[in-house]
């Protein structure tokens, strides 16, 4: 099949250089994923092992990966726009895409807020609900810096740098709201629900970014087990902004932008509050997270565990000694 542009559409420049492309995802089906590792293979790539993909091979300034979800192709480094253009398309894609993602991908480029959290899972430290607003300059400059979801940047250190180029980017405002231990823990036991807390977190990011950008048309968060839960939230604010959700909203360059800000507020809360505790406080809630807990009530007294961790876990029960009664956040449902 001939190397062909999408629609004979020619990618609008506006006589400005474009950026260069540093990182670019693309579906897969099945049987590019087979081609995409045949091609790797000719082209000397050197395989390497990689969690949930498929395979991952890097070259000089190059890395390649094909995730299992998807599934998908991420490429990565110096060398990414000339393999996109002279081998992923041509002989894997079989169509071009780079530099016609706004013909596309229109809504992607449009103005929006992206909202995302951080924390939500884990054990110790705060909720953080983040909110960025992009148009077509900032998505293509954001894109271009490498922006991506945060749950696939490894490191606080590159977080911190991404987040520090979101907040640099002319015209890009954005919002945090951090939900301390303790104010969660109270805000919980009013709720009673955490997908309800979660509902109130966003709509305080959205109202906010409303107030400085009032002509925004819509936002885009992710999908809610039952999407009426933020709509409501958003109506008891009196704000009529359009409200889209999905699944792997952090596809959007805009989500993608908020998760970075709220993990970046997470993870600095986790480290301040390891260095001022004498306990390292570990993500998730694991074994691991137990034994920390139970070292932070030793040396800190009981009242500490309230005001690092989210007491409705399970977790809690655990630490405690006692019959589990809460629920991790992963299995509450909005009521």
């Amino acid at each position: 099949m001939p190397h062909t542009s999408p629609r004979g559409l020619i990618p609008k420049t506006n006589g400005q250089q474009s950026a260069a492309v540093n990182t670019f995802t693309a579906p897969l089906t099945p049987d590019q994923v087979d081609t995409l590792r045949r091609v790797l293979e000719q082209n000397g790539f050197e395989f390497v092992a990689k969690e949930h993909a498929l395979f991952s091979a890097r070259k000089a300034k190059l890395n390649v990966t094909a995730y299992e979800k998807g599934p998908k192709v991420l490429v990565q480094g110096k060398d990414t726009e000339d393999f996109i253009r002279f081998t992923l398309e041509p002989e894997v894609l079989k169509e071009a895409r780079i530099g016609y993602e706004e013909v596309l991908d229109p809504e992607h480029f449009s103005p929006h807020f992206g909202i995302d959290e951080s924390g939500k899972g884990d054990y110790f430290g705060p909720l953080v609900i983040a909110g960025v607003y992009t148009d077509a300059a900032i998505t293509r400059h954001l894109i271009a810096a490498g922006i991506m979801d945060s749950k696939r940047i490894t490191g606080s250190a590159r977080i911190r740098k991404l987040a520090d180029i979101i907040r640099a980017t002319p015209g890009c405002a954005y919002e945090v709201v951090s939900i301390g231990p303790e104010r969660y823990n109270e805000m919980h036991a009013s709720f009673k629900n955490l997908n309800h807390l979660l509902a109130w977190g966003h709509a305080r990011v959205i109202e906010k970014l409303c107030a400085a950008r009032p002509d925004c048309p819509r936002t885009l968060s992710d999908q809610f087990a039952r999407p009426e839960v933020l709509q409501r939230a958003l109506r008891e604010k009196g704000l009529t902004i359009q409200l889209d959700q999905r699944t792997k909203g952090e596809s959007d360059t805009a989500v993608a932008a908020a998760s970075i800000l709220a993990r970046e507020r997470f993870v600095d809360w986790m480290d301040k509050t390891s260095a001022a505790s004498g306990v390292k406080l570990p993500l998730g809630a694991s074994d691991s997270v137990v034994m920390a807990a139970r070292d932070l009530i030793a040396q800190h007294g009981p009242d500490a565990l309230g005001k690092a961790a989210k007491l409705h876990f399970r977790t809690t029960a655990k630490v405690l000694g006692k019959p589990a009664s809460g629920h991790p956040p992963e299995e509450e449902e909005p009521a």
